[in-house]
């Protein structure tokens, strides 16, 4: 009999634990992180709902660190955390970074993208015809694949079509082979070719399409007017084996769009624009990220925004009502409503932090949602750019991948390195 009570008490104790570890303040609790960022213009909130018994004992303070307080404004610099219950049982420690936000101007502004690659970049496959109607592929036989890059023939360095097909054409009148150095990923190949006489271009050809450049419309995400520095788009450039562009240049300048074709389930819509030849702003592309591409910028930039707004941290990034900035008719910067549907901040490597919906009824009528040529307009949200639209879902365009506007402007001068923690810190009892 004893031991039947002394089963029933455990079950009734571990049915409490079970329900006591489904009640919010207690999930709540065990989903506070150990280390987090606090931007130093925000009220401090540790987003954990107490019960109003229970919050009265737990009283919320905090002292910083290595930095002081001045007129109630925190400075950067980090803090240590330990919360207490009845200022006597120690709950948990938490260490806090105070960061003092970035500010620049949110785009919107069409873009047209022109990259020119390192060496020339296999784009595909095409038969050498000969004099009989025999079909060839030497490039392929030899082993060439479509997104390789062709760094050199014969040892000497190449970076337009032109040059490559005039040597190929040397190459072949002499009958001896190519030997190409060829970059796969992060590879470095040499591949031996035997050109082959083309009847239908009257020269010689080792069967392949090439491209030596890149362009495109886009859209611009941020700019500095004081570092005159700039970030687009919010992913790579990648060329058709989805293999990222080496640059040996590349720039941007305004555009203006002349048309739209609308986004349907399996088939991605586009924005129609042109290049204008009297930009009134231009841009030199230095990098091509995951992220993003990112550079310097000169020129009268028509902003959506006559002062900078701040860049939201990701970690303070939620789900809800926001806007985006781009331009669906000329050169005019619009606001759309968007909703920001999931935060991922484990997805940096991919820079796809963020899934949105577009909500906006005109927007919808318009795209059909998001297209081709809306890469890189911002996302604001509570008056902070938190990211920028990237990725359209093919069976679904209404809705699509953001990037974190903090992701991209890591890649710039903008923000300065994280500091260490704190070797002695203090400690603020809560």
């Amino acid at each position: 009999m004893k031991r039947l009570g002394h089963r029933v008490f455990g079950l009734v104790l571990a049915a409490l634990l079970l329900y006591g570890g489904m009640l919010p303040p207690v999930r709540g609790f065990f989903s506070l992180p150990w280390m987090l960022r606090q931007s130093t213009t925000s009220p401090f909130n540790l987003s954990w709902e107490l019960p109003p018994g229970l919050a009265r004992q737990v009283e919320i303070q905090a002292a910083s660190l290595d930095k002081a307080s001045t007129d109630g404004q925190e400075q950067p610099g980090w803090w240590q955390l330990q919360l207490k219950l009845f200022g006597v049982i120690p709950l948990k420690n938490i260490t806090v970074q105070m960061v003092q936000p970035v500010s620049v101007f949110p785009g919107g502004q069409s873009i047209g993208v022109l990259l020119k690659t390192e060496g020339v970049m296999v784009v595909g496959q095409a038969a050498v015809i000969d004099a009989r109607g025999n079909k060839f592929y030497p490039a392929q036989k030899a082993g060439l694949e479509t997104g390789d890059t062709i760094l050199a023939i014969d040892g000497q360095e190449v970076s337009s079509d032109q040059e490559v097909a005039s040597l190929i054409d040397a190459a072949g009148r002499g009958n001896r082979p190519l030997r190409l150095t060829v970059r796969r990923g992060e590879r470095l190949l040499s591949i031996d070719i035997q050109p082959v006489y083309c009847q239908e271009t009257g020269r010689y050809r080792i069967g392949v399409f090439i491209r030596d450049s890149t362009a495109g419309v886009g859209t611009l995400t941020f700019y500095d007017r004081d570092k005159n520095i700039f970030g687009a788009l919010g992913h790579m450039v990648s060329g058709d084996g989805q293999e990222k562009i080496n640059l040996s240049g590349g720039r941007i300048v305004a555009a203006a769009i002349q048309g739209i074709h609308q986004g349907r389930r399996g088939q991605p819509g586009e924005k129609i624009g042109v290049f204008l030849e009297n930009s009134k702003f231009s841009g030199i592309i230095q990098k091509n990220t995951t992220v993003g591409i990112f550079g310097t910028i000169t020129g009268d930039i028509p902003g959506y925004f006559t002062s900078p707004l701040p860049v939201a941290l990701a970690e303070t990034v939620r789900p809800g009502p926001a806007e985006i900035l781009t331009v669906v008719e000329g050169e005019k910067v619009e606001r759309f409503q968007v909703e920001i549907e999931r935060v991922m901040l484990n997805q940096r490597a991919s820079g796809r932090g963020l899934i949105i919906r577009i909500t906006d009824p005109r927007l919808l009528a318009l795209t059909g949602g998001i297209i081709q040529g809306m890469s890189g307009s911002p996302i604001i949200q509570e008056g902070q750019l938190v990211g920028a639209v990237t990725h359209v879902f093919i069976n679904d365009p209404a809705r699509g991948y953001g990037v974190l506007a903090e992701w991209m402007l890591q890649e710039t001068e903008l923000v300065a390195s994280a500091r260490g923690l704190p070797s002695n810190p203090l400690v603020a009892y809560i």
